[in-house]
């Protein structure tokens, strides 16, 4: 799959839009990457999951676990693809991510993460901390889109890579010109 074909993707079902957003990181951008409403379509998860699994033919992995909830279809896709277990990481009620659901990991069991948009790597260190945590070894780490600035210190790798601008709040100029602040997935709640 090829930057062209992807794009395209991303703009006909609306996963790209442009204004004034807060990322889950903290920071604020002018453009946000909905993967959900791309992975909405069968069709599309199917083949993301396809390309970003052949991305991988080259590792030896047991699992695939991915964050909640953005994380979730592109990793189970990728997992059926690659005829491979899939599970979840989550928050529990203290905000902290954790294995839930009866989904274990076993010591030396080696596992890919996968997300769908990659920006500062917190979730991904995240399910990280996690999966060694229980035992396991991370032996990489895919996503749909790499949106990050700083390298990613896990072996990070995409199928789009994005350079888009990315805003501390304290020197946001979005915010100086007084454009609403959107927090996607929130109901478009505004700040």
């Amino acid at each position: 799959m090829d930057r062209e074909e992807l794009m395209k993707m991303l703009e006909e079902t609306g996963a790209i839009r442009y204004g004034h957003f807060l990322l889950s990181s903290g920071m604020h951008s002018d453009t946000y990457i909905q993967c959900a409403l791309l992975l909405m379509y069968p069709e599309y998860a199917e083949k993301l999951g396809k390309a970003l699994c052949s991305l991988f033919s080259d590792i030896d992995f047991d699992l695939i676990a991915s964050p909640a909830l953005g994380g979730i279809i592109i990793g189970y896709e990728v997992a059926k693809k690659a005829n491979k277990p899939f599970v979840f990481t989550e928050r529990n009620g203290k905000g902290e991510m954790t294995l839930r659901r009866g989904f274990t990991i076993q010591a030396g069991m080696k596992v890919l993460i996968i997300e769908d948009v990659v920006t500062t790597g917190g979730s991904v260190y995240e399910v990280r901390d996690v999966i060694e945590g229980l035992g396991g070894k991370v032996v990489g780490c895919g996503s749909i889109i790499d949106r990050s600035e700083a390298p990613i210190l896990l072996m990070l790798r995409s199928l789009l890579k994005m350079k888009l601008n990315i805003y501390d709040p304290s020197d946001c100029p979005l915010c100086k010109r007084g454009i609403p602040l959107e927090k996607p997935g929130s109901k478009k709640k505004t700040f």
